[in-house]
């Protein structure tokens, strides 16, 4: 693992999860930390246990306000800012013919808009202070359909697409923008599915290593794409699914 000490890290949604996965491994590689979430509990539990290395943020990240303020408390806080990872993100699913407009709404907003207001702030500071790095957690369903998933899929379509753009924009300010794509991984947003055995073996059928991934098999390819070894890694989006795309997405739409 790179040695990261004296270097400052956001991420957004990392209270659980992917998330949570990549502020341990920041910390182990001497990162100092600002971890955003709304889970102020586990926010305050985090920074207790990392006193001086981690600092906690309660954050909605589709509010602007809060960004600005949590960017503006890192570098307070840390006296710059290095990388970002933004994992912020949840789904209220449904059918195209049914689904509310607020659900839609929330969905699009936490996943896509929380993702575009993350890197404005981010990289409007590291383009004043010498670049960076950011890290978009987008999804395999940027690229796969899902059934009752219109929202998630387009939202994390856009995180993709925003990446690159981001990536284009960005480049002559010496700041890298990179997605990791990930297939299905266990986390406190999965359970619901992976927990009902039928459904569970559904998804098992279409990924050719028949099991889900872990929160650290996301984090390690998101810590590769801030390394020096990725330094000429930029606009690209890394799957890691255990070769799922390769295989299609399960029908779901018998189990509801």
């Amino acid at each position: 693992m790179e040695n990261l000490a004296n270097k400052v890290a956001i991420v957004t949604g990392g209270a659980s999860g992917i998330g949570y996965a990549i502020v341990q491994r920041l910390l182990g590689a001497g990162a100092k930390v600002a971890v955003a979430d709304l889970n102020e509990e586990k926010l305050s539990e985090m920074e207790k246990l990392h006193n001086g290395a981690l600092i906690s943020s309660v954050t909605n990240v589709t509010k602007e306000a809060d960004i600005k303020a949590l960017v503006a408390k890192t570098v307070e806080a840390f006296g710059g800012l290095d990388y970002a990872f933004n994992v912020a993100g949840a789904s209220k699913p449904g059918a195209i013919v049914d689904q509310s407009e607020e659900d839609w709404d929330f969905t699009v907003d936490l996943c896509l808009k929380g993702v575009f207001l993350s890197v404005k702030h981010e990289a409007k500071y590291m383009k004043d202070h010498g670049g960076g790095s950011i890290v978009n957690i987008a999804s395999l369903n940027a690229h796969v359909p899902m059934f009752y998933g219109a929202a998630y899929s387009s939202a994390k379509a856009g995180v993709e697409m925003l990446t690159k753009n981001a990536a284009l924009e960005l480049a002559q300010h010496n700041i890298r923008v990179n997605a990791i794509l990930p297939g299905l991984v266990m986390t406190p947003l999965t359970q619901g599915l992976t927990e009902v055995e039928a459904i569970n073996d559904a998804y098992m059928d279409r990924i050719p290593m028949r099991r889900a991934g872990t929160p650290d098999e996301m984090a390690g390819p998101a810590m590769f794409l801030i390394s020096g070894d990725a330094s000429y890694v930029n606009g690209s989006s890394l799957i890691v699914d255990g070769a799922w795309a390769v295989s299609g997405y399960p029908d779901l739409s018998k189990f509801m």
